[in-house]
This record gives C-alpha cells, sequence and structure tokens, in this order.
C-alpha cells in the first residue's frame, strides 16, 4: 500500500465519522462544526485524486461562505431541539432507505472497474500540461450549456422567490428635497406671533401710605 491509499483510507475514516457526527449530535452547533469537518476532509480527496479546482470550491464557496452562514444562523436562533427529536423515529425508515440508495450508489461508482469491462475500467489517464479547470470550462459552455443555462435560471428564480417572502411591503421613509431647503427665505424660517399679555384681576394690595415715624 502506497502513501497516497493510505491517505485516501485516513480521509475516508475522517469523512465517515464527521459525517455520522453530523446525523447524531445533540447540538447543533457541534452539528454544523463536524459539517465543516466533512467539508475539509472532501476537499482533501479530490485533491489526491487531481481535482484542485472543485477542492478550492468547496472549501471558499461550502466552507468559508455557505457553513458560516450556517453557523450564524444556527447560534442567532432559539432552536427546540426536545422538539427536534420528537419526529426522529418517525422517519427513521424513510431516512435509512434514502442512505441505502445512496450507498448503493456510491458503491457502484467506486468499483466500477469491478461492474464494468476491463476496456471501459481502464481509461487513458490525463496527458500532462491539461488543466482540468479549463476542461472543465469547456465542457459547460459546450456540451454542459442547456443545463448550466437551466440551473442559472433556477438560481435566479430562488433568489427572487425567497426575496418576494421576505418582502413586508414599503416603509415610509423621509425624503429631503435639498432644491427646496435652499428656496427658503429668512421670512419663512422665523415667524412672530403677537399674544395678549396676560392680566391678573385680584385687587392691587393695600400700601400703607402714611410714612413710618421716627423712632
Amino acid at each position: 500500500m502506497d502513501f497516497k491509499t493510505l491517505l485516501f483510507f485516513f480521509f475516508s475514516a475522517i469523512l465517515l465519522f464527521a459525517a455520522l457526527r453530523v446525523i447524531t449530535a445533540k447540538n447543533p452547533v457541534h452539528a454544523v462544526l463536524n459539517l465543516i469537518l466533512a467539508f475539509f476532509t472532501a476537499a482533501g480527496i479530490w485533491l489526491l485524486l487531481e481535482a484542485e479546482f472543485l477542492a478550492m470550491v468547496l472549501v471558499m464557496v461550502y466552507i468559508g461562505a455557505v457553513m458560516v452562514l450556517f453557523l450564524f444562523v444556527v447560534m442567532m436562533l432559539d432552536i427546540d431541539l426536545d422538539r427536534l427529536r420528537q419526529g426522529f423515529w418517525r422517519y427513521l425508515p424513510l431516512g435509512a432507505f434514502v442512505g441505502l440508495v445512496v450507498a448503493l450508489e456510491m458503491a457502484l461508482v467506486l468499483g466500477g472497474e469491478y461492474f464494468y469491462s476491463s476496456a471501459d475500467a481502464n481509461l487513458p489517464a490525463a496527458a500532462a500540461g491539461v488543466s482540468n479547470t479549463r476542461e472543465l470550462g469547456a465542457l459547460l459552455v459546450s456540451r454542459y450549456v442547456y443545463p448550466f443555462e437551466l440551473t442559472a435560471a433556477l438560481l435566479l428564480m430562488a433568489i427572487v422567490a425567497a426575496v418576494a417572502l421576505a418582502f413586508r411591503g414599503k416603509k415610509p421613509a423621509r425624503r429631503v428635497d435639498p432644491a427646496e431647503q435652499i428656496r427658503v427665505r429668512a421670512a419663512d424660517r422665523l415667524r412672530i406671533v403677537h399674544m395678549p399679555t396676560e392680566t391678573d384681576d385680584a385687587p392691587p394690595a393695600a400700601i400703607d401710605d402714611q410714612p413710618e415715624k421716627d423712632a
């Protein structure tokens, strides 16, 4: 067993452990952190398969943006864990069936050399100096241009739908017109109001007009 195969099994063991902890962790923050570990490990496996572009996209997009957003939302929301655990056993058969289907598909892909003919299994290696990023871009704009455009349209529709669902009506805003402020005169800013003076209806106090006697 060479060193590359040893690294593959090492990363695969960490990936399986992290994926298991994602669905078994009681704390949602721990589940998100284990999912980040799973993505990092999957990026390492893709590097071993010489898919550097996919590994870079996985780290930059999913871990750098999506998972940080997930972690922020999970930490800000008050999640009721007891309520989430109530429907766990009810959805367990469906989850087990979906897991078995995914495992079967992965087994068919990874064990292709045992299920297909030797002519299909022994594919020629990539030529030296060929960029897989350039080849991927060429396939997206040539052979898979219609699925690529359809995916872009679906993502655009999802963004518009999310904005429409979150829109709660136009809020009234105070607008200031600088032209009207400049045209204001001094007389318009100051207004003098004449008000009648207040009078006291009470009789004036009696004043002793007699001079004081000298002591």
